[in-house]
């Protein structure tokens, strides 16, 4: 295993973990709310680990085993699981983009950005099959946000779901991404120029 999965697959698995060991703590005081948000900045990073019911966090616990292991295929380097960290709150905070959405909780927008972090180093950094696996999935991220039209209504009640979903923190959270993702390409180039 390289430095760079084995730091992919630690992120996923605090991820996991923290979002489990959250599970019983009081949601008012980790999820995101915008009016709180300035003055609590902890909840840049809690709300990711606030869930609304069970089977919301054992749908995003299944997530971050699917990331992790997409992540570890990709053979990412350890930049990816830098972005992947600074893109945790990066997402959250783009979420003052819809005001109505006073209160967010769950992972989801941490592992859309994941994902695009993840795309975006196979689509830029291979050849070949796996780059059209990049491509594939890059397209496929594009698609499932612009279906769930986050720039309408700040959540959605989805049949099957017993909880509400929040597709903007999932474009949020696939923006930062890749938003983080670029960025680290663009300084390890930069670094790698001036040795």
């Amino acid at each position: 295993m390289t430095r760079g999965s084995t730091a992919w697959l630690g992120l996923a698995a605090l991820c996991a973990a923290a979002a489990g060991l959250a599970w019983g703590a009081p949601r008012e005081a980790l999820d995101w709310q915008p009016g709180r948000a300035w003055t609590e900045p902890w909840r840049f990073w809690s709300a990711a680990l606030v869930h609304w019911s069970p089977t919301h966090l054992v749908a995003n616990e299944v997530g971050c085993a699917v990331v992790a292991a997409f992540g570890m295929a990709a053979r990412l380097p350890p930049r990816c699981a830098i972005a992947w960290l600074a893109a945790w709150p990066l997402g959250h905070a783009a979420l003052v983009l819809q005001p109505s959405l006073v209160s967010y909780g769950g992972l989801s927008g941490v592992l859309h950005a994941g994902v695009a972090i993840a795309a975006w180093h196979i689509l830029r950094h291979e050849r070949g099959r796996r780059r059209l696996i990049g491509i594939a999935v890059g397209i496929g991220l594009i698609i499932k946000i612009a279906l769930e039209r986050p720039w309408l209504v700040p959540t959605q009640v989805t049949p099957g779901w017993d909880f509400p979903v929040a597709p903007l923190a999932h474009a949020t959270g696939a923006a930062a991404g890749l938003a983080s993702a670029v960025i680290g390409d663009v300084i390890t180039t930069r670094w790698r120029a001036n040795r």
